[in-house]
């Protein structure tokens, strides 16, 4: 195969269904959120363009005295959207009222790098909407390594598991007492001993 044959896989296919991060005004990405979906079905664009997401998680608000359940946007400004980058999708989403443009794009007519899979699913799975399940070996009462992140390197007891969201509560050894951390499966392994 010829160096010009071969195929980039960074540079994205208008063929392949992945997903890009647009960026709007902030406070306003629901209603980007609305605006896109009308305009699917208006312009008949379906099989470009198929799910349009606000990364949002809820978060506990204490007003007046009681708990209040709310929605906080995990990621301000930005809407997720999944689509075959064709010329026609392309259009639609950049000209959506409300809109700014694509995260991953030089300007100048270029078009956006995709969102990474493991990105994508990291952000899907926060949000309990992933169709990926991690498989684990370990289970409630276990001892587990932390692989990642702030608590990196300790070792704890699965007190609890959320397979829907993929997440255990882990308790560790802060300060000497015994406290609960909420860790990510994939950020996980069990201890042998």
């Amino acid at each position: 195969m010829s160096e010009d044959k071969k195929v980039n896989p960074v540079i994205d296919d208008e063929h392949e269904k992945r997903w890009y991060v647009v960026n709007t005004y902030s406070g306003h990405e629901n209603r980007v959120k609305d605006n896109l979906e009308k305009r699917v079905e208006s312009m008949g664009i379906q099989d470009s363009l198929f799910r349009v997401l606000v990364a949002e998680e809820p978060e506990i608000e204490i007003k007046n005295g009681k708990e209040v359940e709310k929605m906080k946007n995990i990621f301000p400004g930005y809407v997720f959207v999944e689509m075959k980058m064709t010329d026609e999708a392309w259009y639609v989403v950049r000209n959506t009222p409300g809109v700014t443009g694509f995260i991953g794009s030089s300007g100048g007519g270029a078009k956006p790098f995709p969102v990474s899979p493991d990105e994508i699913e990291a952000i899907l799975r926060r949000m309990g909407q992933s169709d990926k399940k991690v498989v684990v070996d370990f289970t409630i009462g276990d001892n587990v390594r932390i692989l990642n992140g702030p608590f990196a390197g300790m070792e704890g007891r699965v007190n609890e598991m959320n397979d829907q969201t993929q997440v255990a509560s882990v308790m560790t050894l802060l300060f000497g007492r015994e406290t609960p951390t909420d860790i990510n499966y994939n950020d996980l392994q069990k201890v042998t001993e």
